[in-house]
């Protein structure tokens, strides 16, 4: 069996514990996890007996290379109608569909289509799947995080006073690309001197300064899959504030990273970083959550913050990523990317970690 059939085969799963007949995939991220495909125009439906995947004639070539593991329909009809024509909802009564991804026009168009069938908002279902990396996800992860070790051991070898962040930002991308990344995982975050205390700060036309701090958050997508580094690193000098600082945020990183298990629960490992934070002093400092699941999505469950109800599993991939934010001065973050196991976690990322003065 394929890995897309396992995966049809583990979402039918979770269908029947629904009490679901069938499930309609609209997200082009989740379309491709379940069949592989790549392109701007899918539609997938999961049902107990079979897997279908609609697109237009354009596809008809891409389609044939990516997508072995269902029946492939090609249409010029609008893709939720041809469902009706080619009877992929037969002798399905309750459907579900993905409620944050449909829209309300899509949904009057199914039940124009289909009035005599149920159709059920869902959350999550696929996002489910998704906790768990199976061999091939995380060969294209560790190869995403290749590529942003490097480019950082890169990047700092370019760092210097008179640069712009925009230009730093530039250099991330460029280089990841001629690495062979897809694409960024996000717009790089190049955030120096006073502009460190801004956590999601976007590489601006500021000039770097000696003596700025520069939080440098960039990563890659491969195969679909996303990595996530963040680093900083000091220009020209380090004052002492500086150091304690980065001492800290890297101290209540390693507790967390200790800490890191298959059966925690998400908020006590991120209660594990905030204590050493607050114990020395910048609490309030500390002001995002610890981490979040990575994966096909750049954000993605579990959510790793002192509200999160989600219970760590094996074969999860997170971030940790404790910071400090001072408005007026700057800040500091420090990130990686771990699987979790039974009995601990594995680091995927290896980008050196001590405060480096560039």
């Amino acid at each position: 069996m394929s890995r897309y059939a396992n995966r049809a085969a583990r979402l039918c799963t979770h269908l029947a514990g629904q009490q679901l007949d069938a499930f309609i995939v609209t997200s082009p991220t989740h379309l491709r996890y379940l069949t592989g495909f790549t392109g701007s125009n899918g539609l997938g439906v999961v049902t107990r007996r079979d897997t279908y995947f609609l697109t237009d004639p354009r596809y008809r070539g891409q389609a044939a290379k990516q997508v072995r593991s269902a029946r492939r329909i090609f249409t010029h009809r609008p893709l939720l109608e041809a469902m009706e024509e080619n009877r992929c909802l037969s002798y399905c009564r309750r459907i579900g569909f993905e409620s944050h991804v449909l829209t309300y026009q899509q949904y009057r168009v199914l039940r124009k289509a289909f009035p005599r069938k149920l159709f059920i908002p869902t959350s999550g279902v696929v996002e489910k799947l998704l906790l768990v990396k199976d061999s091939a996800e995380l060969e294209a992860m560790r190869a995403a995080m290749r590529i942003t070790d490097s480019v950082y051991t890169e990047v700092i070898g370019l760092l210097r006073p008179g640069m712009r962040e925009h230009d730093v930002a530039a250099e991330i991308s460029y280089r990841q690309r001629r690495l062979g990344a897809e694409g960024d995982a996000f717009d790089p975050i190049v955030a120096s001197g006073e502009r460190g205390s801004l956590p999601h700060a976007r590489a601006s036309e500021k000039v770097i300064r000696k003596g700025d701090l520069v939080t440098l958050d960039f990563g890659c997508t491969v195969a679909g899959y996303h990595s996530d580094l963040t680093r900083t690193v000091a220009i020209g000098h380090a004052t002492r504030r500086a150091r304690e600082i980065h001492r800290l945020v890297l101290m209540a990183q390693e507790a967390a990273l200790a800490a890191a298990r298959a059966g925690i629960r998400a908020s006590e490992l991120d209660a594990v970083a905030r204590r050493v934070i607050t114990d020395g002093g910048y609490g309030p400092a500390f002001s995002h959550s610890l981490g979040h699941g990575l994966g096909l999505h750049i954000h993605e469950r579990p959510r790793v913050s002192a509200l999160s109800t989600d219970t760590l599993i094996a074969g999860s991939v997170i971030t940790v990523e404790p910071g400090i934010y001072i408005a007026g001065w700057g800040g500091v973050r420090i990130e990686d990317d771990i699987l979790l196991t039974q009995t601990g976690s594995t680091v995927l990322t290896a980008a050196p970690k001590d405060l480096m003065v560039l």
